[in-house]
């Protein structure tokens, strides 16, 4: 007697996002069950996450991994195919991708349909590939221009009182402790200190 197939899902949402519902309905509709869903909250450009590690530990030829969409399992397109590979060939576990039906390695066990499921593969893993990297380059343009129109990113940088140099002067005399001096200046202790010590050197 063959022995039933268990079913896995994997779900990652980068700490932006946050909200993992729509991919958890989604595995849970799949049929994949409750404790065997497996979450990362962090980026998909490598595959050192501690629970995508854990869930791989439990895959095999009797096993079923379910993925909301490509994205989800990773967007390195090197990494992502390698891990397909992984997933596919050495553990021998069958992957069920649910915004794409091609993508369902139960489907089609014969030479042709494990070639068209590597061409998508390999396609969609580059899209996913190359939108992460036009995101950053739109982000560095966007960076960019903001500092070109003046723009300041970061902290504002606190304004030195008009007693600073005064106090600092008495701060060096040892008329004044650190705490005495940086509160007299409305200051942090570390602002007041840092000030201090380029003052000293300039």
């Amino acid at each position: 007697m063959q022995e039933k197939k268990k079913f896995y899902g994997y779900i990652r949402v980068s700490t932006r996002e946050q909200n993992e519902d729509r991919q958890r309905l989604a595995l849970l509709a799949a049929g994949v069950p409750k404790n065997h869903i497996y979450m990362d909250k962090q980026s998909g450009k490598d595959f050192e996450r501690p629970q995508y590690q854990n869930l791989l530990k439990k895959l095999g030829e009797n096993t079923v991994l379910y993925i909301k969409s490509i994205d989800r399992l990773g967007r390195n397109y090197a990494e992502l195919n390698e891990q397909w590979r992984i997933i596919t060939k050495e553990k021998k576990a069958d992957i069920v991708v649910i915004d794409m039906p091609v993508l369902d390695t139960r489907r089609e066990k014969s030479l042709t349909g494990t070639f068209i499921s590597d061409i998508v593969l390999t396609l969609l893993s580059y899209v996913a590939e190359n939108e992460r990297m036009s995101i950053r380059q739109r982000q560095a343009e966007g960076i960019a221009a903001a500092k070109a129109r003046g723009v300041k990113f970061g902290r504002p940088a606190v304004q030195t009182p008009e007693n600073f140099y005064e106090i600092c002067g008495q701060w060096k005399e040892k008329k004044l402790t650190l705490k005495q001096a940086a509160s007299a200046c409305n200051m942090a202790e570390s602002t007041f200190f840092g000030k201090a010590k380029k003052l000293e050197k300039s």
